[in-house]
């Protein structure tokens, strides 16, 4: 018996803490963490309190005195504090666990298997950081300033992507093809970059179309071939027979291993980013921060298959209109899924590989597949953005051009449209203004930025590459980047992987035809585009007449009102009621921040204050040599308790904020 009431003792005061500690920490709190901070730290202070005061004492629970005195106010108090700083500790080094779809913080964890992966990142983000500094990055980066010094930047960073491995080398790949961002020094170091893809082994074939197949492999198709067709490092291509249509198809397999790698090193990725951004102003004025969260973006869409079949399902109903012999494969929707697609096979050859005989030109076969670009560019918005030889097939039989892979798509909102338009007619023009009116549509807003100037810099580029028969596309994009960078400017995303197409498409097309000019030809579109706007309404007049009324009907109701609107405004101004007013409390997300924001400078300084008047106190306690003393020393230590208890809560709190805006 005389065990059961100190354990009943320490229970009471452990459930007391638990719900004090709650109460103070504040709302939202982990039931996990409050349990085992409490219990750590009744386990901790309950030793310290037995083994400093109790031990050798004789002791009694039967009386209240000696249960309730200083020694255990002060074990009560240190426990309670002990308890919500441990819990202060768990929120700090509690690490964010990223959704592969969405890069959020699913907190769906738990927090064995979040301590756990927070030693794995800290590992692997402190390899790749050694790496980094071995390669001599940080060094070379810092004092980067001419083609030399370029030439090192350059090999440092291959060899760091390349030694880090996975999702880094990936990345460098993708970089090596952003011409239009990087001197060719960079996309030469970078085009090494090479990615050693085993193929899936049987096993891991067959573990995933059981497992992911709607259907058992027998039952859906009547031939599957187990050696693929490709292999990469998102998935597999394999050749099959479809055994109700006996139609042949392609089955694409997503990597079994894909997902865990992404979820590993994309957060290890993007710390890589702002670390070497930080470091380098080359690194800062070239986005490589916002270059990682694209690729980041990407990467979440291209292993998601059932985004790449929607992807392929727009792009085929923007061309279904359209004059032009270019196919999108059919995908078979009852077979695939977010792992698995299944689309038509598709005849013919890479445009890489053509033929001698291809039944028609190699100059029209360029523009027909220039032409389809500009066709989903400019009219419907979306179009396919890998446009590297692999992904265009040529059919020589039926004269059909094949657009594959649709894991990345590129969509431009029709202001961006326009501007794209304006920035073939200026450079084909070698007009300064209209390029520059097509750049300030696809840049983001500053209103510090001085047309004269930069339509002068846009110029002395137009200059270079006038009265020359022939030049590279990518070295016009780069050079428009660098101008656009050195004003402070910033290209939209989208926009940016609009203008990364332009310049793969343009490799793609002289391998081709090699004599082919891409702007010229687009002027040649722009043209006849034109023509084909004005013509429409005289071609199309009961599409036109349904499209006006239309139109007419959104309108009209509104132009009814405008006489009631007009009189009601004068008759306001005659009153003197117009006033123009601007609250910033009118917004409630700002006067939340505002209450939230002082509710917690209050706290803070109610806390602050605390411990001010307690030093002072303590200071104070040991010049006075009464009984008085003792009194200001009680007092100066509870104000220091309620001074970390302020203090703590209020940490705790920014810390959610942080992972919340996170």
């Amino acid at each position: 018996m005389t065990i059961i009431k100190p354990i009943l003792l320490i229970v009471l005061v452990a459930v007391f803490t638990f719900f004090i500690s709650g109460r103070l920490i504040g709302a939202n709190v982990n039931l996990f963490k409050r349990v085992f901070s409490v219990i750590i730290s009744v386990c901790f202070t309950t030793f310290i309190y037995w083994y400093t005061y109790l031990k050798g004492t004789v002791y009694s629970f039967d009386n209240v005195e000696s249960v309730v005195n200083v020694a255990t106010l002060l074990w009560i108090g240190s426990m309670l504090l002990i308890s919500m700083l441990i819990y202060l500790l768990f929120e700090l080094f509690d690490p964010i666990a990223f959704d592969e779809k969405s890069g959020r913080h699913n907190g769906k964890k738990s927090f064995f298997k979040k301590l756990i992966g927070y030693w794995r990142h800290q590992k692997r983000l402190r390899n790749v950081v050694k790496i980094a500094v071995t390669n001599g990055i940080t060094r070379t980066v810092k004092y980067a300033r001419n083609r030399d010094s370029d030439r090192e930047l350059a090999i440092a960073l291959r060899e760091t992507l390349e030694q880090c491995g996975g999702i880094f080398i990936k990345f460098g790949q993708v970089l090596s093809t952003r011409k239009e961002l990087f001197s060719p020094i960079f996309i030469e170091e970078l085009e090494k970059l090479q990615q050693n893809v085993t193929t899936l082994s049987e096993k891991q074939v067959h573990d995933i179309l059981k497992q992911y197949l709607r259907g058992e492999v027998d039952e859906v198709f009547s031939y599957f071939n187990i050696t693929p067709v490709a292999a990469a490092s998102i998935g597999q291509v394999h050749k099959a027979v479809l055994r109700k249509t006996n139609e042949q198809v392609v089955v694409k397999l997503l990597r079994p291993d894909v997902k865990d790698i992404m979820r590993e090193d994309l957060s290890i990725l993007m710390e890589f980013a702002n670390w070497i951004t930080g470091k380098s102003q080359w690194a800062e004025s070239l986005g490589f921060r916002d270059l990682a969260e694209g690729f980041a973006a990407s990467l979440r869409e291209e292993i998601d298959f059932n985004i790449e079949a929607r992807n392929m399902t727009q792009i085929c109903n923007v061309l279904k209109k359209s004059k032009l012999s270019v196919n999108i494969p059919k995908v078979y929707d009852e077979y695939s899924n977010e792992n698995i697609l299944v689309m038509d096979l598709v005849p013919g050859v890479s445009v890489g590989n053509l033929p001698q005989e291809t039944g028609m030109s190699r100059h029209d076969i360029a523009e027909n597949i220039l032409f389809s670009y500009l066709e989903q560019a400019l009219v419907s918005g979306i179009f396919h953005a890998d446009p590297h030889p692999g992904n265009i097939y040529y059919d020589v039989t039926s004269k059909e051009i094949t657009l594959l892979d649709f894991g990345a798509v590129c969509r431009l909102s029709s202001s961006q449209q326009e501007g794209l338009k304006f920035f073939f007619i200026g450079i084909q023009q070698s007009d300064s203004s209209i390029l520059y009116d097509g750049i300030s549509l696809l840049v983001k807003k500053r209103t510090d930025i001085d047309r004269g100037e930069l339509e002068h810099a846009i110029s002395q580029i137009l200059l270079k590459i006038s009265y020359v028969d022939r030049i590279r596309t990518d070295e016009i994009v780069y050079s428009i980047f660098s101008v656009i960078r050195d004003f402070g400017l910033q290209f939209y995303p989208s926009v940016s992987l609009a203008l990364r197409v332009i310049v793969t498409l343009d490799g793609t097309l002289r391998i081709i035809d090699r004599d082919f000019n891409i702007f010229e030809e687009a002027k040649v579109y722009s043209s006849s585009f034109l023509k084909f706007t004005l013509k429409k309404p005289f071609k199309e007049p009961f599409a036109t007449k349904d499209r006006l009324e239309e139109e007419l009907a959104l309108i009209l109701p509104n132009l009814r009102k405008i006489p009631r609107r007009v009189d009601q405004l004068f008759k306001k101004v005659e009153d003197g009621k117009v006033i123009l007013h601007h609250d910033i409390f009118s917004d409630k997300n700002n006067t939340k921040f505002i209450t939230q924001l002082f509710s917690r400078f209050v706290l803070l300084f109610v806390g602050i204050t605390f411990g001010v008047i307690s030093v002072a106190l303590l200071a104070i306690s040991q010049v006075i040599h009464t009984a008085y003393a003792i009194y200001l020393n009680i007092a100066a230590y509870f104000g220091l308790f309620l001074c970390a208890i302020l203090l703590v809560r209020l940490s705790i709190q920014a810390i959610r904020d942080m992972k919340r805006n996170e």
